[in-house]
């Protein structure tokens, strides 16, 4: 005989407000970056090269907006929830297409949901993108349930494992 459990969910808006103390701090730390020698080979068989990393960290440092970015996920339905107790934050949008089909897209660590930010429009609206309501594969309408990311979008390391994958560990 199978038992089902009811747990209770309690499901949270979510809102990202970076405050500005904590982007000047990030700025400041990238600025006083001490920088090791150069490496000792033309290419990268011994990591990432050191001229690639101070560009990016300039990028950050004096040109990346992260309003911006605020601006773009807060323009999303976010949420939050607790699930084996970890905080795992997602974005739910519906399609505005009656029969959409579900569809949840997770991202791993270190990753973000950021990277999936670009793929909702055209998933949850195709018309709007120049295909068809229904059309099948990736043009086809859907409701999307991005990410799963442990903590919050801009922090998704936890503070301890989650789930064990069986074999795997």
């Amino acid at each position: 005989m199978a038992t089902t459990v009811q747990v209770p969910t309690n499901i949270r808006p979510f809102h990202v407000d970076i405050p500005d103390e904590k982007l000047a701090d990030l700025r400041r730390r990238i600025a006083a970056t001490r920088w090791p020698s150069a490496e000792l080979v033309t290419d990268s068989s011994q990591g990432v090269q050191s001229l690639m990393l101070q560009k990016l960290a300039r990028y950050w440092e004096k040109e990346h907006d992260w309003r911006k970015v605020e601006k773009k996920l807060n323009a999303l339905p976010q949420f939050s929830t607790t699930i084996d107790g970890l905080e795992i934050h997602f974005i739910h949008v519906k399609s505005r297409h009656k029969d959409a089909m579900p569809l949840i897209i997770t991202h791993g660590w270190p990753g973000s949901v950021i990277e999936m930010l670009d793929v909702i429009g055209p998933l949850t609206d195709p018309t709007a993108y120049g295909g068809g309501a229904d059309e099948g594969s990736t043009s086809s309408c859907r409701h999307y349930l991005a990410s799963a990311s442990r903590v919050n979008p801009l922090n998704s390391a936890g503070t301890r494992a989650a789930w064990r994958v069986p074999g795997r560990n």
